[in-house]
């Protein structure tokens, strides 16, 4: 089935769709976080971002080709889509520069807040409801990734700021993809990566590093799995309202237990666990609400832009 006909499924199957796309554009920020933890604790924030950037048209570079440079230059809302560019920069520069200081537990904690965010902004932004059930919901999910991640004391430090900052960029970052939805996917990762790719060669001017083959892999792998998490989850927010799909950021916990296990060993405890099952819960009973709602709502059309 083409993406296409699958516009012409009922809007339940559309939401599990962009559901099931959101889990695994996850799955590849997970992976991406992983790589991008241990990249900068040998090379500066800015090369690792710059070459970073360059990995990324390996996954671009095809979708480019086939749809042309036109849609790349005629775009909706040229000012909105460069808050977009600069925000999702900032998300990505922030954080790496976040994890070279303070454990990749205690960064993810600052951006598991991101639904909250985002859950308030749709609100405001977007005109999606989101009813005091989801939001305890949400509350209790963010609970649930305190008791698993339990932040250190070096939380209070800069370091901690810079994760903040990157957290909220990266929700207001996902809000305008929702509110740009008649772009193609394409476009907005294409400018987004133009954006990084700016940002990190001025940042690397000062501070470049020479790298072995096999970091230069790395860093230029770093980007294909980056960019296609960003395609992934560039779907997902408009085939289903951001408020829905904000819970299931969550899951980036389960798969930083899995990558701290295999790349950094750390070993979770009982506390993670009982974190864990929280957020799944809350997450699940955001996905019911959600449904229920939608059923006697008028259904949300979806843009036909959608290569």
């Amino acid at each position: 089935m083409t993406f296409r006909q699958a516009l012409a499924l009922p809007r339940t199957n559309l939401v599990v769709a962009g559901v099931l796309i959101m889990l695994l554009g996850n799955f590849m920020f997970a992976l991406n976080d992983a790589m991008g933890k241990w990249l900068v604790a040998s090379y500066s924030v800015g090369q690792v971002l710059f070459v970073r950037s360059v990995g990324a048209f390996i996954v671009l570079a095809p979708m480019i080709a086939r749809q042309g440079i036109a849609p790349l230059v005629r775009i909706e809302k040229p000012w909105l889509q460069a808050l977009r560019v600069l925000l999702a920069t900032a998300d990505t520069a922030f954080f790496y520069a976040a994890v070279i200081y303070l454990p990749l537990a205690d960064v993810m904690t600052f951006y598991m807040a991101a639904p909250i965010y985002i859950a308030a902004l749709s609100h405001i932004f977007l005109g999606e409801k989101v009813g005091w059930r989801r939001w305890l919901a949400i509350a209790i999910g963010f609970c649930g990734v305190v008791i698993a991640l339990r932040p250190s004391s070096s939380s209070l430090s800069l370091s901690s700021l810079f994760a903040v900052i990157g957290s909220v960029s990266f929700a207001v970052s996902m809000i305008l993809g929702r509110r740009l939805r008649g772009t193609s996917d394409t476009a907005l990762v294409t400018w987004q990566t133009v954006g990084a790719l700016i940002m990190g060669f001025l940042l690397a001017l000062g501070d470049w590093r020479p790298a072995s083959g096999v970091d230069w892999s790395a860093m230029l792998l770093l980007g294909a799995v980056s960019g296609s998490a960003h395609m992934l989850i560039t779907r997902a927010l408009k085939l289903a309202p951001a408020s829905t799909l904000a819970p299931f950021q969550y899951t980036l916990l389960l798969w930083g237990v899995v990558f701290g296990i295999v790349f950094f060993g750390d070993v979770p405890d009982k506390q993670l666990f009982v974190g864990s099952a929280i957020i799944i819960l809350a997450g699940l009973f955001i996905f019911h609400r959600q449904k229920v709602v939608d059923g006697g709502s008028k259904p949300e059309t979806v843009p036909r832009n959608m290569n």
